[in-house]
């Protein structure tokens, strides 16, 4: 199995279209992007407090 090519590309999102219909993509994709956006900022957050951790463990 290959990259996906153009044309297999616009079959998935004519399907996409067909199953969800035009007004209800973009809610999902607003639903999705702040679900990446709550992500990111969690993975954030998380990372000072792990190198905090590692300072405390060394002293």
């Amino acid at each position: 199995m290959g990259r996906l090519g153009l044309t297999e590309i616009l079959v998935i999102v004519g399907i996409v279209i067909l199953l969800f219909g035009g007004k209800k993509i973009p809610e999902l994709m607003k639903g999705l992007g702040s679900g990446i956006k709550e992500f990111k900022n969690a993975a954030k957050d998380d990372q000072p407090a792990a190198a905090k951790k590692e300072e405390e463990e060394t002293k």
